[in-house]
């Protein structure tokens, strides 16, 4: 009788299993495009940890306290797609899965947060699913030092593929994670020793337990098809004290009988002679996309037990003290607190009646010593540039291993794993990241920063060092192209105040841009104030606004600056209107903004019949939209060099006497 039951068991749990295969294989099969050999391998693990372990409610797929499922593998898509779909989401649906990798399908060919529920960050470029997740493991138990385990208390699991841990990020994160003790976070490898170029053997051959092991990490090797080895080491993994990866030994393309375990089951689809091959081979009858009605209930019963273990915690929730729920529920919806505007009008006018000299570094610390104290919920950090970035206040203590109190993370010398663990601290929805490095090590992040822009996150990078007023630490240290690039990509807002009202009007923008994430690119050295007279309009928010108007009639130019250059222009500006030229200087802080606005308005500020003359210490790219090409560019188009600031600005033409020069000699 016993071992009836045992074999009953196996075979639902191989016919769940196959369930997975088989759609995948034959999605992928339809769109003529995919990965199926990953889902296919995986599918044993993937069946046991969301029958067994996982928490998860898809009639509620927010549920706060779920676990997260993070499919760093995103190439393999299909495997999560077949879960969310059979476990009886919303979406997929089954012609989504018919429709898989088609256009405006939810079903992308790398899972992509917001088009289904349940995908929890968008995966494809590998690692940075891992290096995501570490950064929701954060949240987890920053949350739960703020709510305790009734409210939060949950696993955050990934599968990471053999392609993830090769990625230079992976360490950064394997690194990171073992060093707060992040023990709610399970990896399970997808160790199939098979990338696109064929055994992994071709290109790396590391220890990877002894690589975890080193990081201060739980590590087990199971048989990836053996469902009571996964079982017993995942149980085993949720009672350690260190973050834990366990070592799947997988088949890639498991059930293709010609195909199994080689490099052609990776990124092609199988072609119909070998899905009949496989069909045989794991004895499955059902033609295409059909699912048996015995296993669609069994896999939807894996669904449906969510539905209790959330509504618990409902309960729990519903018994906290008012203000507690309401400001919990006001971080999920992204919302700052009431006091917030009023707080940063409050110290505008403060800098309006007191003029400060400083550099915009100084000012965003100076910005955030408000802010932090009003927002509770933003969490600092820092690329071991803390002092330099000036990204710490009074308010934020430590986050250590040991205490998951404090407001401010010491990220390391680990750009990209910073930028993608605000990503997963962002997406946790409790708190809003924000963190430091030189804005020329962006090009560290940039992927990070990019997948931000894509899942519409409010990441907030502070960029400091932002140009070559950096001075003696040279070109390797001295953004050029940075900013045109930044500016480039999509949905990324970038901003470059000029001063200490216009670095808190842009700390305030980006706070309140719930679906956008933003530079703020700072300097190195002290600017003078511009703005003397307080506005309660947040003048940024525009993009470009008339800073100094000019006298004595309509502009016949118009000087366009941006952070320290802006003083530059007011200079310049001085000297033309001493001449009988009028000048107007416009200060550009950020041009995703001023190219949001209407024409009217930006008519207005660039009035046609002027000369426009732009001027930023950066490349001049991108520029002649606004100077047209009867204006003046100035700018930097070379490398930098070593020396002081004003040598440097000096011997770049980054001067008062170049502006002033430009518009006497087109003028």
């Amino acid at each position: 009788m016993q071992d009836t039951e045992i074999n009953q068991e196996d075979l639902l749990h191989n016919n769940m299993a196959n369930t997975i295969r088989f759609l995948s294989m034959d999605a992928v099969q339809k769109a003529n495009s995919g990965h199926p050999g990953m889902p296919m391998g995986m599918a044993d693990v993937a069946t046991v940890l969301f029958s067994k372990f996982l928490n998860f409610d898809p009639k509620w797929p927010t549920w706060p306290n779920r676990d997260r499922f993070v499919l760093s593998a995103g190439h393999g898509s299909m495997l999560v797609y077949s879960l969310l779909h059979l476990t009886g989401y919303e979406h997929p649906t089954m012609d989504d899965l018919k429709n898989f990798r088609q256009l405006h399908s939810p079903t992308a060919g790398h899972p992509e947060f917001g088009e289904c529920p349940g995908v929890e960050t968008t995966t494809g470029p590998l690692g940075q699913g891992l290096a995501t997740s570490v950064g929701m493991a954060i949240a987890e138990r920053l949350a739960n030092a703020e709510h305790g385990d009734d409210i939060t208390n949950h696993f955050t699991y990934v599968i990471a593929g053999d392609g993830c841990l090769m990625e230079g990020v992976s360490q950064e994160a394997i690194s990171l994670a073992g060093h707060l003790k992040l023990s709610k976070l399970i990896v399970l490898w997808d160790d199939n020793s098979i990338s696109i170029d064929g055994s992994t053997d071709l290109s790396t051959s590391e220890d990877m337990a002894m690589r975890f092991e080193a990081a201060g990490w739980h590590v087990q090797a199971v048989d990836g098809h053996d469902a009571e080895a996964i079982e017993v080491a995942i149980g085993l993994a949720q009672e350690s004290d260190q973050p834990s990866m366990i070592a799947c030994r997988t088949t890639i393309g498991f059930g293709a009988p010609n195909k199994q375990g080689t490099a052609a089951t990776h990124g092609s689809p199988l072609g119909d002679a070998e899905i009949a091959a496989a069909r045989e081979a794991l004895g499955w009858e059902y033609a295409p996309f059909e699912i048996p009605a015995d296993v669609l209930k069994a896999w939807r019963d894996v669904g449906a037990k969510g539905a209790k273990k959330s509504g618990n915690w409902k309960k729990k929730f519903d018994g906290l003290d008012e203000f507690v729920k309401a400001d919990f529920e006001r971080r999920l919806n992204k919302d700052l607190p009431k006091g917030f505007a009023s707080a940063i009008n409050d110290y505008k006018a403060k800098l309006a009646a007191e003029p400060v000299k400083v550099a915009t570094r100084k000012a965003s610390q100076m910005a955030l010593e408000v802010i932090n104290g009003v927002v509770p919920e933003t969490i600092g950090g820092s690329a071991d540039l803390t002092g330099s970035n000036l990204t710490k206040t009074s308010q934020t203590k430590p986050v250590s291993a040991d205490d998951f109190t404090g407001r401010y993370m010491y990220y390391g010398i680990r750009e990209f794993e910073m930028c993608a663990a605000m990503n997963g601290i962002a997406l946790y929805n409790q708190h809003i990241p924000y963190g430091g490095t030189f804005l020329v090590f962006t090009d560290y992040a940039r992927p990070a920063i990019r997948l931000a822009a894509l899942m519409k996150q409010r990441s907030i990078y502070v960029m400091t060092h932002d140009s070559i007023g950096l001075g003696e630490d040279g070109p390797t240290h001295q953004p050029i192209e940075h900013l045109a690039s930044l500016r480039a990509m999509p949905n990324l807002n970038v901003f470059r105040p000029c001063d200490a009202i216009e670095t808190a009007e842009c700390w305030q923008l980006a706070l309140e841009a719930k679906e956008t994430p933003s530079v703020l690119s700072l300097t190195r050295q002290n600017l003078a104030q511009q703005r003397l007279v307080h506005s309660e309009e947040n003048l940024c928010a525009k993009g470009g606004y008339v800073l100094h108007e000019a006298t004595g009639g309509a502009p016949k130019a118009v000087i366009i600056a941006t952070g320290s250059e802006v003083e530059i222009a007011a200079a310049a500006r001085e000297t033309l209107e001493a001449a009988g030229i009028p000048t107007r200087v416009v200060s550009m802080p950020s041009t995703e903004l001023f190219d949001a606005q209407d024409r009217a308005y930006k008519a207005s500020v660039l009035p046609a019949d002027a000369l426009k003359v732009s001027i930023e210490a950066a490349c001049t790219f991108g520029w002649e939209r606004y100077t047209g090409l009867d204006g003046v560019t100035i700018g930097i188009n070379s490398f930098g060099a070593s020396a002081p600031a004003e040598a440097l600005y000096e011997h770049f033409g980054i001067t008062t006497d170049a502006v002033v020069a430009a518009v006497r000699e087109k003028l």
